[in-house]
């Protein structure tokens, strides 16, 4: 049995959201969440984003069938910042941006914790440089 994708019907026709779409919505709302340190996706998408194309989308799976969306977000997570409240956090704010975008009903928003990040040293080597000039 084939699952027909949602349509959103109006008086000039009928609006279909691709997969991709949804993922990219997802993955800009993801990252926004403070302790979000990356998105976690293969080596041929970081190959891909050094040659300057950057997939929003990278590391998330959508599956949007009949009226139910579920989302799987691959992620990683800045070191310091506590993984659950993190998560959680990503879980809320993906839900909203994506039924707020799209009007599809999000069931499920799954987050897999791929790794831990540390800060970048530029971030530590801006605020050294920011503590001389103050002396």
């Amino acid at each position: 049995m084939e699952n027909k994708k949602p349509e959103i019907a109006n008086e000039f026709g009928v609006i279909r959201i691709a997969d991709e779409v949804v993922s990219t919505i997802a993955g800009l709302a993801a990252v926004e969440v403070e302790g979000v340190a990356s998105m976690s996706a293969g080596w041929g998408t970081e190959i891909v984003e050094k040659l300057g194309k950057k997939n929003y989308g990278k590391g998330i799976k959508v599956e949007v069938l009949d009226d139910e969306t579920k989302i799987d977000i691959f992620l990683s997570v800045e070191f310091g910042y506590p993984i659950p409240e993190v998560a959680s956090n990503v879980q809320k704010e993906v839900k909203m941006a994506v039924e707020t975008m799209t009007g599809l009903k999000v069931s499920e928003v799954n987050v897999y914790i791929a790794g831990v990040t540390m800060k970048k040293s530029a971030d530590v080597e801006d605020n050294l440089a920011a503590e001389a000039e103050n002396e």
